[in-house]
């Protein structure tokens, strides 16, 4: 049972309400059959009723990415290439000639390689195949922060057409290192570090996108390896074409960015993320992170029962921005998860027709909706966009949700051959007369760890008052073991944890306990402060710097919050940025899920009748024509 999962396969264990139970076959896209191991009764149980089964007391810990040297990684990975082939078949597929082979490939016994299978199977990590005898405590890793530069570097430096080597690398990044005061690594761990790149992608940045294509790129029409559920999907971002009223008086506010995933195998869409914010790095996170966890709350949310039964990690990222997965947290994720990221290549449009085709298809209903801009002025002609904008960001978000799932994934789609992508993944999935299917993906079952590794992080000393993090005080007593720690690699500096954080919201951070390898939930120091994003504490310290403040700190970031605050809530009937700011705001609010989940969580409130989305005058679905 991996850390988190639960593995939906026939054989496996899981919990039914407290019950151990054994699942004995697939009843569909969100149910099992399984049998009560006391009583010997079978039934149809839905899988989000299920936990895992572990033994009582068990509290299974890994270590977090972010503490693991480079050469342990590399080491790691390398373990988990070579079982890769074995982890693919089934107890009964896999033979001892399969796996005395793959160990004679690896130089060890085949004892040492059952145990990296079933340490992987437990936690479906890469971590699980670290050195077991590496202890945490006092060791010897790389930096988070040279991490971060060394990255920046061989992307600076290393994927040029210059074509450096690794040692002319190594001398920029030394020279990097001791203008930021940052220890330097050693030139193998660089040269390690370089070796985890795709052959493709440093083909493609030394010798050119020609070079690469010829090598790599399969017949045009294609798309490699999208031949199963999950197997690939892409990631993307766009404008909506539509503009959206505030809350309090219907006035405009502007147009919202949707990021959005999609399994090109079946078209189903995975997940999605619309706001008021930049597309970016969080934006991105949010949208994987919906899509991989199961949905059944969120739905519920909604009050949309229609099933969204796509859940699950994904083979292949294929994304168009792949300047958000460089140096960040999400590039870190996706490779603790085994989720490989690619680079959509520029002038292909092979490669990203797909995504840009639902793009078209959602927007060609989005132009039915009050306040389109359609999407173009041509089109747009003598229509009054802001004058019929009536949707606030909350119902433009559950109209999507109910296109999607009611709509979009059980009408018929041509790059299905006209199957609905509702069948087309149910195939996928369950197999029909012409193929088995590959069966249901790991479900998710412990979200916060989940979340918490898509989250971006900083180092900071903990001190007698607590954590500093962006002039904002934070402490809780788990602190107090570790004030004024020495660096265990150097002991003229203070050691530095890891702080995550999620932007939204930044009345708490995580802190990574070296000792018990978990996170703890860190409150701001004077808790009587209110939760602001990291967009309002930025504002807010420009503004005390414009208005000549020199030595900024907590007390004047929360009283320009509160002032700004102020201010928005006086002009947000009179000009449409001041109603923007406000609508951001409580979307940041409305939309953050607390890892843990807070206590006084409230309940959107209800608009009028215009945020009903079923008594506005929309186009139904089915008069509007798919986009080709």
């Amino acid at each position: 049972m991996a850390i988190g999962e639960i593995k939906l396969i026939p054989g496996c264990t899981a919990l039914y309400q407290g019950r151990q139970c054994v699942i004995l076959d697939i009843a569909g896209l969100d149910a099992v059959i399984a049998k009560d191991v006391a009583s010997g009764k079978s039934e149809r149980i839905a899988v989000n009723q299920l936990t895992p089964d572990l033994p009582t007391g068990q509290k299974v810990v890994r270590q977090d990415l972010l503490t693991i040297r480079d050469e342990d990684w590399l080491e790691a990975r390398k373990r988990f290439d070579e079982i890769r082939p074995l982890l693919m078949l089934s107890g009964g597929q896999r033979t001892k000639e399969m796996v005395k082979h793959v160990a004679e490939k690896s130089g060890v016994d085949t004892a040492t390689i059952y145990r990296r299978i079933s340490a992987y199977e437990k936690t479906g990590l890469v971590s699980s195949l670290l050195r077991s005898t590496r202890k945490d405590t006092g060791s010897s890793r790389l930096n988070p922060e040279v991490e971060q530069v060394m990255r920046e570097v061989i992307e600076a430096e290393y994927l040029t057409e210059e074509q450096p080597t690794p040692s002319d690398v190594w001398d920029t990044l030394k020279a990097r290192c001791l203008e930021l005061k940052l220890p330097t690594p050693h030139p193998n761990t660089l040269r390690n570090r370089i070796s985890l790149l795709s052959e493709e992608k440093k083909l493609a940045k030394r010798k050119g996108k020609k070079a690469a294509k010829e090598k790599f790129t399969p017949h045009k029409g294609s798309f490699p390896g999208a031949d199963y559920p999950l197997a690939v999907v892409q990631i993307d971002h766009t404008p909506m074409d539509i503009i959206v009223v505030d809350d309090v008086d219907r006035k405009p506010i502007g147009r919202p960015n949707l990021t959005l995933e999609i399994d090109l195998f079946s078209k189903m869409v995975g997940g999605y993320y619309i706001s008021l914010d930049p597309p970016g790095a969080l934006s991105t996170g949010l949208c994987l992170t919906h899509a991989i966890l199961p949905k059944d709350q969120w739905l519920a949310k909604m009050d949309i029962s229609t099933p969204w039964p796509v859940w699950g990690k994904m083979r292949v990222v294929h994304t168009d921005n792949a300047k958000e997965f460089i140096g960040t947290m999400l590039s870190k994720a996706c490779d603790e998860h085994n989720i490989e990221l690619e680079q959509r290549p520029k002038g292909e449009p092979q490669y990203g027709g797909h995504i840009e085709r639902s793009f078209r298809t959602y927007m060609s209903k989005v132009h039915t909706l009050p306040g389109t801009t359609r999407s173009n002025v041509e089109d747009k002609g003598d229509y009054d966009a802001e004058g019929n904008a009536c949707m606030t960001l909350s119902a433009l978000e559950k109209w999507f949700a109910i296109f999607i799932v009611e709509y979009y994934h059980q009408k018929p789609h041509k790059g299905n051959n006209g199957v609905p992508p509702i069948v087309m993944y149910e195939r996928g999935i369950l197999g029909n007369g012409d193929s088995p299917g590959v069966g249901l993906p790991p479900r998710i079952t412990d979200e916060t760890k989940f979340k918490l590794d898509f989250l971006p992080y900083e180092m900071r000393t903990v001190q007698e008052y607590g954590i500093v993090l962006e002039d904002i005080y934070y402490f809780h007593p788990a602190l107090q073991p570790w004030m004024h720690a020495i660096d265990p690699e150097d002991i003229k500096r203070k050691r530095k944890f890891i702080c995550r954080y999620d932007s939204r919201d930044l009345s708490t951070i995580y802190f990574l306990d070296p000792d018990t390898k978990e996170y703890v939930a860190i409150p701001y120091r004077d808790i009587t402060r209110p939760p602001i994003s990291i967009w309002e504490l930025r504002a807010a310290k420009k503004q005390l710097a414009e208005d000549g403040y020199v030595d900024i700190n907590e007390e004047l970031i929360f009283g320009a919050v509160r002032k700004m605050r102020d201010i928005v809530a006086s002009e947000v009937s009179k000009t449409k940025k001041a109603r923007k700011h406000e609508a951001r705001s409580k979307g940041w609010k409305k939309s953050k899920e607390h890892i843990p989940p807070l206590n006084n969580t409230s309940t959107p409130e209800s608009g009028s009748e215009k945020d009903d989305i079923f008594s506005m005058p929309i186009t139904a679905f089915d008069d509007i024509q798919e986009a080709s």
